[in-house]
């Protein structure tokens, strides 16, 4: 039996601030004040520093000394740096899938994936839930790392989650058509996946990628202009 350890106080913290910088109630540039947070959270103002160097790691916040902690900018170079690392780990992960697994089991992963897609098509009628959406997408990718079975792979991934969240509802929020467009990745997904056609898993991955890319690099252009 694996021995999992309780989430600590300072990882608690770190998802609670983390979320309101993803949902953009925290903005880009916002001082977070460690002992405001601290009387909010009715914490210790130590478990709110370990919360703010554990979000810095993430690529959430800076801390500048004398200043404190600040909501990261997202800009153009970060979103490039994020997406050239996070596309790659994708496409490995999509390959590790089909050297690993064929048949009964990859059928049973592609049913997941094109029951997502349905709800993910139905929600898009309607104004879905970013975080909804962002939630489908994660529960992919942990489904097909514990088929690929490689810890390493899984935790990098599960790191690179709040950065890429915060992208992704960006996106979402300025561009609700995307919903859709994520389900029909998801039925691509399926597919390539049924036909255990490598090199069309990558391609899928790849351009949906570079889509989420160009969506939030042209968001932030016109943010700035």
């Amino acid at each position: 039996m694996r021995f999992e350890a309780p989430e600590s106080l300072s990882e608690q913290i770190a998802q609670h601030i983390g979320q309101r910088i993803v949902v953009r109630s925290l903005k880009p540039g916002e001082r977070i004040q460690e002992l405001k947070v601290a009387g909010e959270l009715n914490v210790s103002r130590g478990s709110v520093r370990e919360a703010l160097l554990i979000l810095e790691r993430r690529h959430l916040v800076e801390i500048y000394p004398r200043r404190g902690a600040v909501v990261s900018e997202m800009t153009v170079s970060s979103v490039n740096a994020l997406y050239d690392i996070y596309i790659d780990l994708l496409c490995m992960l999509g390959r590790k899938v089909l050297d690993r697994w064929s048949g009964h089991e990859l059928s049973g992963l592609a049913g997941q994936v094109r029951k997502h897609g349905s709800a993910l098509g139905d929600l898009s009628t309607s104004r879905s839930d970013p975080e909804q959406v962002i939630d489908a997408g994660f529960d992919l990718v942990r489904s097909a790392c514990r088929l690929v079975e490689n810890p390493f792979l899984q935790e990098t991934l599960e790191n690179f989650r709040p950065a890429i969240s915060r992208t992704y509802y960006v996106v979402l929020e300025n561009r609700p058509s995307e919903t859709a467009e994520t389900g029909l990745l998801f039925q691509k997904l399926a597919d390539a996946a049924i036909q255990e056609d490598a090199a069309q898993l990558q391609q899928v991955i790849q351009d949906y990628g570079e889509h989420q890319r160009s969506q939030i690099l042209n968001i932030l252009m016109e943010e700035n202009a």
